[in-house]
């Protein structure tokens, strides 16, 4: 059994964007964190053991590593070892997509992207990142599309995050109701999920629905003490609607002085200076 068959972790991490929604809505993307840290070396094309499929998957972790460091030509140098060992691998194509979309090579990263969901249409961690790439290109019906299809995997580890994933996408092709449907999946897996309590809060605003606009940045507030300046904003412009002035002041204070050069404030006093 090859080693992309076997494998079944994954671990995310961050992307920040801005959506062309009302009030700029900050899009999150998720895709996969490279381990970074202390990286062992092994000499040359040597086998590491006498199973293929073993060496294949150290090649393929080393990369990884080499990845998360920022030391593309190591990373290029193990993938290619495992290539020889398994050319068609969807794991390794995936990896070295990851290497050329670091390195702003955005057609090959594609071409990897796609021959890894050739080798393995199943492997949804590749497929969500695949839609992630998409989205930094401004493709976001491709995004939507691929998303879609990795939230229809039950067994992925990663379907929450893929719904909120999904959710954004959908906020950036102007769909509210498609966005609102895939961010209440994502709670109804995770409840703590900050993305999606925060754009939920905003909807929710957007729809008129003050109370529960409330009461989705309170959640929110509890599982991330430190608002981002978008939390922020959500405040001010619950607090703004409410007339609670001492929240008003708060949250402007805030934002003001945490996040003096952010969008969100550049935002707010534009739209007080109307």
């Amino acid at each position: 059994m090859k080693a992309s068959h076997r494998r079944n972790t994954h671990l995310t991490w961050l992307r920040s964007g801005t959506c062309p929604l009302a009030w700029q809505v900050a899009a999150t993307l998720v895709t996969v964190l490279l381990l970074s840290g202390c990286v062992t070396e092994y000499s040359g094309g040597a086998q590491m053991t006498a199973d293929p499929d073993a060496t294949l998957d150290k090649r393929v972790s080393l990369a990884r590593q080499y990845i998360g460091v920022g030391d593309w030509d190591n990373a290029k140098r193990n993938l290619e070892l495992a290539q020889e060992i398994d050319p068609q691998n969807a794991e390794v194509f995936e990896a070295f997509a990851l290497v050329y979309q670091s390195t702003g090579e955005f057609e090959l990263a594609e071409q990897q992207f796609k021959a890894a969901l050739g080798a393995e249409p199943s492997l949804s961690r590749a497929r969500n990142n695949y839609a992630a790439f998409l989205y930094s290109r401004g493709r976001f019906t491709e995004a939507e599309s691929e998303f879609s299809r990795v939230t229809d995997d039950t067994l992925y580890s990663g379907r929450p995050m893929a719904f909120v994933n999904l959710g954004l996408c959908r906020l950036q092709l102007s769909d509210p109701v498609g966005a609102e449907a895939a961010f209440s999946r994502a709670l109804s897996m995770d409840r703590r999920n900050s993305v999606a309590l925060l754009e939920m809060g905003f909807l929710r605003l957007e729809a008129g629905d003050t109370d529960e606009a409330k009461r989705y940045h309170g959640t929110y507030r509890t599982v991330t003490p430190q608002q981002s300046p978008r939390g922020l904003l959500l405040g001010l412009r619950i607090a703004d609607l409410t007339g609670d002035q001492d929240a008003l002041g708060s949250y402007e204070l805030a934002l003001r002085n945490l996040y003096p050069d952010s969008a969100e404030y550049r935002a707010w006093r534009e739209r007080q200076s109307r």
